[in-house]
């Protein structure tokens, strides 16, 4: 096995530096215009983000990240988009908690029965844009986004007319509460045995298990399977792996139907884990957060765990920015830029990486 040369390596490590560079003065700008210090905005969202009580926050918050974004790359390494995971997730979680509560079964099947719940309702969802696109020719980035607006409205609709529990004297709506075998266990007692703290405001969802589970089970399809061989076939060169006997559009059938099915489980971390309810509070934007997670991770299932990590990170630590009259919707700022430097430096690394081998490829053939 050869080698990586030493610009390989210097290359591999440009990409990423280059974007936290850039990343970094852009946000010291957007800082410096509210007339703040840089400097004290880092200082205090470090020192605010590493406490035990906010790194246990981090995960909880970057848990339905990881998730989102691995339905996210599932399209992405099929050629495709689905933006609609907000959709499929937001259905997914209304149906799991509200159908979850109308029955009881052993605590682990219960759980099982909730995860398959969430995951054909986001899958259902998916398929609608699935079938346009195959049959209809129908833009997927089109119709998952006119679906996410629908599912806005029908999660709204149900939930109000429908699914919620009235309290009298109360305007806060919730579905039935899920009994306890159909909650996930926190991990707070096995991290203290880890030698890890009870820390005020609670513990670190069981789903996190799962979202490990997922990434690993990601890495092994996409990377040492046939299915996944195909997938990545597919979305590489549609008309070469068709010829090859690949039947794209059914790949890109199974594609869109996968990633809502796993768009699904990513609403539930704070169902199964915090709330065990569909609530009013239900947070909003995961979906969304979850493209920028999956782009900067290069949909790899190990990129985009650092990636949900350092935006849950930011996510945790910009409630301190308060304390020093700085806007905490300046981390959606440092969000942005993190993104886009990452895809611009990646892709001129990219392109760089290209015109090398040309020049290696013509000095080889002279």
């Amino acid at each position: 096995m050869k080698k990586p040369s030493m610009s390989q390596v210097m290359l591999a490590f440009a990409a990423p530096l280059a974007a936290a560079v850039v990343s970094i003065v852009i946000s010291s700008l957007a800082v410096l215009a509210s007339k703040k210090s840089p400097i004290d905005a880092y200082k205090t969202m470090w020192e605010f983000g590493t406490q035990a009580g906010s790194l246990l926050e981090v995960l909880n918050t970057a848990t339905p990240y990881y998730i989102a974004a691995i339905a996210i790359a599932v399209t992405f390494r099929a050629g495709l988009f689905n933006i609609g995971v907000e959709g499929q997730l937001r259905l997914g979680a209304l149906f799991s908690a509200y159908l979850g509560a109308k029955f009881v079964l052993p605590p682990i099947f219960h759980v099982l029965a909730v995860f398959l719940i969430a995951m054909t309702v986001g899958g259902i969802w998916a398929a609608i844009a699935a079938y346009l696109k195959v049959k209809r020719g129908v833009s997927e980035v089109i119709s998952t986004i006119m679906l996410n607006s629908l599912a806005g409205g029908l999660t709204s609709f149900l939930f109000s007319q429908y699914f919620a529990e009235i309290t009298e004297g109360s305007n806060n709506l919730t579905t039935k509460t899920l009994p306890e075998s159909a909650r996930m266990p926190d991990l707070m007692p096995l991290l203290n045995k880890l030698g890890v703290e009870d820390q005020p405001g609670g513990g670190v969802y069981g789903m996190l298990l799962v979202a490990a589970a997922l990434g690993v089970a990601f890495w092994f399809i996409v990377n040492r399977t046939r299915f996944g061989f195909e997938l990545r076939a597919s979305g590489a060169n549609p008309i070469a792996a068709r010829v090859s006997g690949v039947n794209s559009k059914r790949m890109v059938f199974y594609a869109l139907v996968i990633s809502g099915a796993i768009a699904g489980l990513s609403g539930l971390p704070a169902v199964l884990g915090d709330t065990h309810s569909y609530t009013m509070g239900f947070r909003s934007g995961i979906g969304f957060s979850a493209i920028a997670v999956a782009l900067l991770g290069r949909n790899g299932a190990v990129g985009m765990a650092f990636s949900a990590l350092l935006f849950g990170f930011l996510e945790v630590s910009s409630r301190s920015l308060e304390l020093i009259d700085i806007a905490p919707e300046t981390y959606v700022i440092m969000q942005g830029s993190i993104l886009l430097s990452s895809v611009i430096a990646y892709e001129v690394v990219r392109r760089y990486k290209i015109t090398l081998q040309s020049k290696e490829l013509a000095k080889a053939v002279a």
